[in-house]
């Protein structure tokens, strides 16, 4: 095997890898900035300048607080449990293209760690492990209110993950490919999906609130019901990567959105820039983290503006509202594709 393309996919990782950490780390930092400015107060700013060193306090602090282990517990798997829930959430970004391609020294070299024609499917699969660490962390507890939250948990994930998986088979439909290179590149010069697909776009966008326990849909953790859900008993890192697999969680989401249906790493006018294919892929990666970041910032919003949902209300939405919709949405799209196809 060429040691070269071992030493671009590894560094590609590495970068990636820790661009997560920290995107992570500060999207803590600008929650708490953009809950303080919906609140009408100040928000952390004591940590450096404008409290910019809050995130690097509260990692310190996380490291070297006292971890308590029940006696009761399973310690196997309660150790297991966060360890799983921050593996999956890293593992999802292997698939995501953050750019085209760039050349060093006569080389082409991917800025995708793992172009797989079945990329939307090795993230479901990720995905659907995730669950597994919050179940088997709540399990593993022996805390009455953390296998509540637990159980809510596996029941809120499965239930949108169908409605999720079905408003992608219409992207997939139009695009012809499971590949999320194929289909960010179908998007080229403005043809966005989110033009073609708003209603897959809107069940995509609320399954992934579900997903990633964002509110108004964090029943696995809430506070005013279960002390703090399904990590209530984890402390120190343990409960560290519980919190940061959140984050990157949403991190990833937002990159999935931006890469389904707003065209990914492709901005407008690319075609007439005339500038140098390395210049045009760093800003393809520029405008695709501004989308992200956008996203990011919605997440927030939502979180600070729309209270908590009722469980009932939870699955009669996921099982009642977005399944049909999306279904209504592959047969929509279905009859547009062939009517077309008819004309032509």
């Amino acid at each position: 095997m060429d040691i070269f393309f071992l030493v671009e996919k590894f560094t590609l990782i590495a970068i990636i890898f820790t661009l997560s950490l920290v995107i992570a780390m500060y999207s803590t930092y600008a929650e708490r900035k953009f809950a303080a400015f919906f609140q009408d107060r100040i928000g952390p700013n004591r940590a450096g300048p404008f409290g910019i060193l809050q995130p690097l306090a509260d990692g310190g602090k996380l490291f070297f607080k006292e971890e308590i282990i029940p006696k009761t517990a399973n310690m196997g798997l309660f150790i297991m449990g966060p360890s799983l829930a921050m593996l999956t959430a890293c593992m999802t970004s292997a698939v995501i293209p953050w750019g085209t391609y760039i050349e060093i020294f006569g080389r082409n070299v991917s800025l995708q760690v793992a172009d797989i024609n079945i990329g939307i499917l090795y993230v479901f699969g990720v995905v659907s492990m995730g669950v597994y660490g919050i179940m088997i962390g709540g399990w593993a507890s022996n805390n009455k209110f953390a296998l509540l939250g637990a159980i809510r948990a596996a029941s809120q994930n499965i239930s949108y993950e169908i409605a999720m998986g079905l408003s992608i088979i219409a992207v997939v439909m139009i695009t012809g490919s499971l590949s999320l290179r194929d289909i960010a590149a179908y998007q080229a010069g403005g043809n966005w999906m989110v033009i073609y697909q708003p209603l897959g776009f809107l069940i995509f966008l609320i399954c992934a609130f579900a997903e990633t326990n964002r509110a108004p849909f964090d029943l696995p953790e809430c506070e005013t019901e279960l002390i703090g859900g399904y990590h209530t008993e984890y402390s120190s890192m343990k409960l560290g990567f519980y919190l940061f697999s959140e984050y990157i969680n949403m991190f990833i989401s937002s990159a999935m959105i931006a890469t389904l249906y707003f065209g990914g790493y492709n901005f407008p006018f690319s075609d007439s820039m005339g500038l140098s294919q390395n210049a045009l892929a760093l800003l393809g990666v520029g405008f695709l983290f501004i989308k992200i970041f956008f996203f990011i910032f919605l997440f927030m919003w939502v979180r600070w503006t729309i209270p908590r949902f009722r469980y009932d209300q939870l699955m009669r939405l996921g099982w009642q509202g977005l399944i049909p919709l999306a279904i209504i949405n592959i047969v929509i799209t279905g009859a547009v594709i062939t009517v077309n196809a008819y004309l032509k």
